[in-house]
């Protein structure tokens, strides 16, 4: 069962992320609502995939990315963003984000990405 690690600032994303997450047969090992917490988070828990917002209160979804690879360089983290964030898109891929899902998505297709990794 692979852990996961959900990171966004509305608690109704995290939600709706972990009810998708557990009926399909994956673990929420934790939630943070911020980048700060994520990376705190990230280095108890050790999942084996993050799903990041990327905008996000006290430090966005970007900064967090840049500090667990720099913790953890084979972490795989899968951004999450609303539409029209294409810019920040590609830099998450770049600074080594493992894939990205645009807001709003449909259950099968976070699924299949999630289960690649």
């Amino acid at each position: 069962m692979k852990k996961v690690l959900v990171v966004d600032d509305a608690a109704f994303m995290r939600l709706t992320l972990k009810t998708m997450l557990e009926k399909n047969g994956f673990q929420v090992v934790g939630e943070a609502e911020n980048g700060r917490r994520a990376t705190e988070m990230y280095k108890m828990l050790n999942p084996d995939i993050v799903t990041m917002d990327i905008t996000m209160p006290d430090m966005d979804g970007l900064e967090a990315l840049g500090e667990i690879i720099k913790f953890d360089s084979k972490a795989k983290i899968i951004m999450l963003s609303a539409m029209g964030q294409e810019v920040k898109i590609k830099e998450a891929v770049v600074m080594g984000a493992k894939g990205f899902i645009v807001k709003p998505f449909k259950e099968d297709y976070l699924l299949k990405t999630l289960s690649q990794f």
